[in-house]
């Protein structure tokens, strides 16, 4: 816009020189050579306001200029009025000129003194003048000479400009020289209408040139729209095609589902025609021998029939045949006949007679009881039966042994809604049947409200409930097999550790080949102390598993829990302790296991058990009565990790999911009611570092109430570099309702960990919940003043209570009178029931064997002085020396075992050549104590 607009005033000034005249206004014309010519000798007067005699001639320059000097003597501001415009002329003599010699200069005007001197000097031929007055021509002057040529003049400007050759004015140079001033009067103008042509034309050139860049830069522009659209149609071009593999991708994946749900569809009808085929082959068999059993009976007792009286003894034998000879006989499977209300139960192992079971009020008989199968019985359908028992608009909803009315409230059941021989069951909010009290005269009658109760209920109450037993046996390890076989003494696919039991098979248990089974329903806490000594290449692994019953094969086996016994080539003896929890019924079996992850250890050579005095094994059982719940779960992950570890658990086993269950994050337990939560977590790892051996790892319980975690137990075990272990912990701890139980694994941070989790039962957590109605607990740890160090030589453990005081278990005083010398040693219960103890020890010790025991005393109050001497190890459990590069060493015992109003209890620790050096009373030894209602 700015060339344009430019141009436009060069064009403007153009024609304003044009129409200007070329000597002056008003019709005067210049004719011949002006005064102050004498040099030219021009002899034509000069008539006019520019004739040479009317103004001040210009000063003669007499040497030739440089480019810089001419370009300072013009400026571009516009000349300053001439005196003729303030002052009339004076006519005044000319004034004698000197002439100058040839290659002077003369004078010059506008433009011409911009040319160079040879071009204003150099000679040419005048024009001829009319004779007749005729003016000089308008390019003429004063000395004859031609003017300029335009040629000349456009390359003298555009050797002005800064482009062309010369430098600017800011640079030292020569002005422009052409100045445009169109508003001039004509005649003070000096701008000769060609350096405007030529301005004219220079701005074009640089039009055209911008012009051309312009366009230029478009077509760059258009270039890279166009390249900018390829790549649009690149991008849309490989959308289409990634939907269309996509597509492609569902269409594949469709089909597969197709095919699978083809192939799954065949998979069922060959299955079910394959089980079909199988049962229908199997009743047939049975089908067909029991036609030949029944056929060769008939023969045989057409036979007998048929005989005389004389053949006596072939109908003995046929009567012995059919199992009727010699009556009475026992029936068969039963040791001894069945009483009256009594039949002979076959699925018992082995079988023996249980009392028949009575129908309950609600329910109907359908077979009577007989020797070999009790009595059947059937609830009623009341709905069914009386279909407006509830009323016309009320829902009847049957039940066991009654019925419920929908939407009725309890004073509306009070009034009789329940109907005759029912009450309201308040607790169960529905009609119950009244019971009959099995015939005899009822004490008080069913009402509307309550039920019946019979004369002999108050004697049946008053027979004891068995809620809780304990019990313990040895544990030994089985003779090693012949070493003439190359797998003879291998321990490899599991050593099965024989349970011995001196006492009775009671009601609870019995004993098998070494192994458990279980003959009644209940909750298990089992407990497991072992000490060895072993040269295996590898680990060891010490297990308990679980079977449905006898019958089954190997494959029905379940591994309730484990632990690794790290390898410590043979130098000291080690200590490890199993613990877990189970749910049994009635035909279970238990059995302890021993195994190798390898085939290099021999049982002979490697192999070295401790005889542990007391029960090393021992069973806490608890009834359902209790309201007890059970749960077992494992822990998922196995990574690397350092420090602190908290692990992430997936239940197995839980027998009731509404009181105990998992967290929202799988990484605690949380209770719906208070009570008390025995637990136990057996964690497998794998450690890498020296710190691992001199710091050793630490397995904390915590149990979260209302936003904040507090610390309940603590365990410590000494670390290995390079090898697999086990780190465990057990304890009791008391709940409320909504409290969660978390754990944490701490190891050195320059130790590498590698937790494991699988379903070997290496990484498991085990706990029974016990209402707090039945259950206390309480718990210690050492005191901080008193005890032993040095030669120890079966010294007691003194303690101090952390727990809150509980009812039926406390710790002697020196406030207890009787029991001042056993005071902070003996634990003392003052109800009857069951006990399970835990008890954790951390210590630094340089003896050969250290040894721990746990000692009960019989009843007498007051702490139990009197009966100490004979007291005796309930448990025990040894350790060897510490291991190389540790600095502190662990020990603990674990044992069930019932007690008496006024039992106590108490711990001493014996070192076998060498002595103890110090036993910490923080972050690792502790006792906590569970007692039941027995």
């Amino acid at each position: 816009m700015q060339a344009s607009g430019l141009a436009a005033l060069l064009a403007l000034c153009w024609l304003s020189l044009l129409d200007a005249e070329p000597c002056g206004g008003g019709g005067k014309q210049c004719h011949g050579g002006g005064g102050g010519g004498g040099g030219t000798g021009d002899p034509r007067p000069c008539v006019g306001d520019h004739c040479p005699g009317d103004r001040p001639s210009r000063p003669r320059r007499h040497a030739p200029l440089s480019p810089a000097d001419a370009g300072r003597l013009f400026h571009p501001h516009p000349p300053h009025p001439h005196p003729q415009h303030q002052h009339p002329p004076h006519p005044s003599p000319p004034h004698p000129q000197p002439r100058h010699a040839a290659n002077e200069t003369r004078d010059c005007r506008g433009m011409e003194c911009r040319l160079p001197l040879r071009v204003r000097l150099q000679p040419r031929p005048r024009p001829p003048c009319g004779a007749a007055g005729d003016a000089c021509p308008a390019g003429g002057s004063e000395d004859g000479r031609p003017p300029v040529r335009l040629r000349d003049r456009a390359a003298q400007f555009m050797g002005d400009l800064p482009e062309f050759g010369h430098p600017s004015p800011e640079l030292g140079g020569a002005p422009l020289g052409v100045q445009l001033t169109c508003d001039i009067k004509p005649g003070e103008n000096e701008v000769p209408s060609e350096d405007a042509l030529i301005l004219h034309l220079q701005l074009s050139k640089g039009q055209e040139k911008l012009v051309e860049a312009l366009r230029a830069q478009q077509v760059v522009i258009r270039d890279l729209q166009q390249k900018l659209a390829d790549q649009q149609d690149a991008l849309l071009s490989q959308q289409h095609d990634i939907l269309a593999q996509q597509r492609r991708m569902y269409e594949q994946m469709d089909t597969v589902k197709a095919q699978y749900g083809l192939l799954a569809d065949t998979v069922k009808q060959v299955s079910f025609q394959g089980l079909q085929g199988e049962l229908q082959s199997y009743f047939q068999s049975h089908l067909a021998g029991l036609q030949s059993q029944a056929r060769s009976h008939l023969q045989k007792s057409y036979a007998v029939h048929k005989m005389d009286a004389d053949g006596k003894v072939a109908v003995e034998a046929a009567v012995d045949v059919l199992g009727e000879a010699h009556f009475p006989q026992p029936l068969l499977g039963c040791a001894a006949p069945c009483g009256a209300e009594e039949f002979c139960d076959f699925q018992r192992a082995p079988p023996r007679c249980e009392r028949c079971t009575m129908c309950p009020p609600g329910f109907f008989l359908i077979s009577q009881c007989s020797p070999n199968a009790d009595r059947m019985c059937q609830d009623r359908d009341e709905c069914l039966e009386l279909p407006s028992i509830c009323g016309e608009r009320v829902k009847c909803l049957n039940t066991p042994g009654g019925f419920r009315c929908l939407g009725i409230s309890e004073r509306e059941a009070e009034t009789g809604v329940c109907g005759h021989d029912y009450f309201f069951n308040q607790e169960l909010q529905e009609c119950q049947a009244c019971s009959d009290c099995d015939g005899r005269p009822p004490s008080a009658p069913c009402t509307a409200a309550s039920d019946t109760v019979c004369a002999g209920a108050a004697l049946a109450a008053a027979e004891p409930v068995r809620l809780s037993q304990a019990w313990g046996a040895a544990v030994q390890v089985p003779p090693a097999r012949s070493s003439s076989s190359s797998s003879g003494s291998s321990i490899f696919p599991g050593l099965q550790l024989n349970i011995h039991s001196s006492r009775d098979p009671s009601e609870l248990l019995a004993t098998h080949g070494g192994r458990l089974t279980f003959q009644q329903h209940g909750l298990l806490w089992l407990d497991h102390n072992f000490a060895l000594r072993h040269s295996c290449r590898n680990f060891l692994q010490l297990g308990m598993r679980l079977n449905g019953s006898l019958q089954e094969e190997e494959g029905g086996w379940r591994d309730l829990s484990g632990v690794r016994v790290e390898q410590p080539d043979g130098k000291y003896f080690q200590s490890v302790s199993v613990s877990g929890a189970a749910e049994v019924e009635p035909d279970h079996t238990l059995s302890l296991v021993l195994k190798s992850p390898n085939q290099h250890c021999n049982q002979t050579k490697d192999l070295h058990a401790y005889d542990l005095h007391g029960h090393a094994f021992s069973l806490f059982w608890l009834s359902h009565d209790t309201g007890a719940v059970a749960m077992t779960a494992q822990t998922t992950v196995s990574a690397h990790y350092q420090t602190s570890y908290r692990p992430t658990f997936r239940t197995v086993t839980v027998s009731d999911a509404y009181m105990v269950g998992l967290t929202h994050d799988s990484r605690g337990v949380r209770f719906t009611e208070s009570g008390v939560v025995k637990f136990v977590l057996q964690q497998a790892l794998y450690a890498m570092g020296h710190t691992c051996v001199r710091e050793g790892f630490a397995v904390v319980a915590y149990v979260n109430r209302n936003g904040s975690a507090q610390e309940a137990l603590r365990a410590f075990k000494a670390g290995v570099n390079y090898r697999d272990t086990s780190v465990t912990l057990s304890g009791a701890v008391r709940v409320d309702g909504g409290d969660t139980l978390t754990f944490e694994v701490s190891s050195p941070a320059q130790c590498n960990v590698r937790y494991f989790g699988d379903n070997s039962g290496i990484s498991m957590l085990s706990l029974i919940w016990v209402p707090a109605v039945v259950s206390s607990a309480l718990t210690a740890t050492v005191s901080r003043t008193g005890l032993p160090s040095g030669a120890v030589r079966n010294k007691p453990l003194f303690f101090q209570q952390v727990s809150p005081d509980s009812q039926q278990i406390t710790l002697a005083t020196a406030a207890g009178g009787a029991g001042a010398p056993n005071a902070r040693k003996n634990f003392v219960f003052r109800e009857r029931g069951t006990a399970n103890v835990a008890l954790n020890l951390k210590l630094i010790h340089s003896c050969n064997v250290v040894k721990l025991s746990l000692h009960r005393v019989g009843g007498g109050g007051g702490g139990g002085g009197g009966g100490q001497a004979k007291a005796g190890p309930v448990a025990q459990q040894v350790s060897g020396h510490m291991p190389e590069g540790s600095e502190w060493a662990s020990l603990g015992l674990r044992t069930s075992f019932e007690v008496q109003n006024g039992t106590a209890i108490y711990v001493t620790l014996d070192c076998v050549r060498g002595r103890v050096n110090q036993i910490t009373n923080q972050g690792g030894t502790n006792v906590s104590i569970l007692w039941v209602a027995l």
